[in-house]
């Protein structure tokens, strides 16, 4: 008889160990192309369940309201230093607890309520937390949207500069959830000196990109960085803030006390071992692995008939319109989930169709790199792909069945990071 994968679990709660292992077999055996997924590895996954869950640290290294915080110190200081090694910044807070609340931070640091905001539109690629109208930054800040062209799927850099100099905005954010294509922060930068605004560069999505070389750094062009420490990163799922030393003092009051309590320790210590991971040189052949599986990843799609937006990608991301297969973004992805390929359905620019029914697909080429798959391997994801959309426009279960078959096969013979065998 095979011993329980989390025997103290399966022993005081065997309900939920069973879902617990269910999630890593679905890991194990599905082609996961969402981009802000990955897999972090068995060490980041180790420190994220240790002892150190049982610290309370309100307050930052040497400064802190609790007793009896000798190794904590150490641990946040440790992940601070990496921080700011990795990405060359003057400081860095690594407690936000995710990236919605590490940008509220932002917020109550630099701007007050009512204040005019500036970032990309949702539907455009942007995040709810620049400003969009259906989040707290949309009702609490008056939030103005640019976008980008309808010809090219690009951000058109001399409108956001003219929406900014009309508009002011006391911030403007760059990046977002659904942008293939490298940013400018110079040009981000020049913009937000002449409008006279604080500049965000929201790397969520890029991180892990920016630390192993494989996209330009916003660093020297942008006032604050604010990132999550998973997706690209390889990291927990928790959130840093990094920013010039000027801003040093704004952002740690944002974060505490004005935002939250005490951070959580030992997601702090998932953060340390995920950068200390990305200094080592096999990071940096990840993240330029990445970029280039999605660019053939991209290729291939194109080859196949499928309309990309901008055409293409140059990170870890492409976005898919189905306009031309006549089949809708959700109905694509669910019937490409029971296909064993898990995506998400997403809006593209400019879509006439509804955000929770859209036209498009987003996905991204994280996972499959850190399971060491190669650019060999995207014509045979393109063809999965293809196939299964087609066997959602004709209604083919048995299509979709087969090819989760075949990703199974391919899934076992690359093995996740982190999950045990199966």
């Amino acid at each position: 008889m095979t011993a329980p994968r989390h025997p103290a679990l399966t022993a005081t709660d065997p309900e939920l160990a069973s879902l617990v292992a269910a999630e890593e077999d679905l890991q194990a055996r599905t082609l996961r192309l969402i981009p802000s997924e990955n897999y972090v590895s068995a060490a980041v996954l180790e420190a994220s369940g240790t002892v150190l869950q049982n610290k309370y640290s309100e307050g930052y290294p040497g400064r802190r309201y609790y007793e009896g915080q000798q190794n904590i110190d150490r641990v946040e200081a440790l992940a601070v230093e990496r921080a700011k090694g990795l990405f060359g910044v003057d400081h860095a807070n690594v407690q936000p607890y995710s990236g919605s609340p590490a940008n509220l931070a932002v917020y109550l640091a630099f701007a007050k309520p009512g204040d005019t905001v500036m970032g990309m539109a949702l539907p455009m690629g942007g995040h709810l937390t620049h400003g969009w109208g259906v989040s707290a930054t949309g009702s609490w800040f008056r939030g103005v949207q640019y976008g980008v062209s309808a010809d090219t799927g690009l951000i058109d850099y001399d409108a956001v500069r003219d929406l900014a100099l009309a508009e002011r905005p006391k911030i403007i954010f760059c990046g977002g959830t659904a942008l293939p294509r490298t940013i400018d922060f110079a040009a981000f930068a020049s913009i937000a000196k002449e409008a006279g605004s604080v500049l965000v560069a929201d790397v969520a999505h890029i991180a892990g990109l920016i630390a192993g070389g494989a996209h330009p750094s916003p660093v020297g062009h942008v006032d604050v960085v604010s990132t999550t420490t998973h997706k690209t990163l390889r990291g927990p799922r928790g959130a840093m803030l990094m920013c010039r030393e000027e801003h040093a003092k704004a952002i740690d009051k944002a974060v505490f006390p004005g935002l939250q309590g005490g951070p959580h320790n030992q997601t702090t210590a998932g953060i340390a071992v995920a950068l200390h991971e990305a200094a080592q040189p096999a990071f940096t052949r990840y993240a330029h692995a990445v970029v280039a599986n999605a660019k053939a990843l991209a290729q291939a799609l194109l080859e196949r008939g499928f309309d990309l937006v901008s055409g293409g990608t140059d990170n870890h991301l492409v976005l898919i319109d189905l306009t031309g297969k006549g089949v809708p973004g959700k109905t694509a992805a669910k019937a490409l989930d029971r296909a064993g390929i898990v995506v998400n359905y997403n809006t593209v620019p400019f879509d006439p169709r509804k955000p929770f029914d859209p036209s498009g697909i987003r996905i991204g080429t994280p996972s499959l790199t850190s399971r060491g798959l190669g650019t060999a391997h995207m014509p045979q994801v393109a063809e999965w792909i293809s196939r299964a959309v087609d066997a959602a426009a004709a209604g083919d279960e048995p299509a979709l069945a087969a090819i989760r078959a075949e990703v199974a096969d391919l899934m076992a013979a690359h093995p996740a990071p982190g999950l045990p065998l199966a």
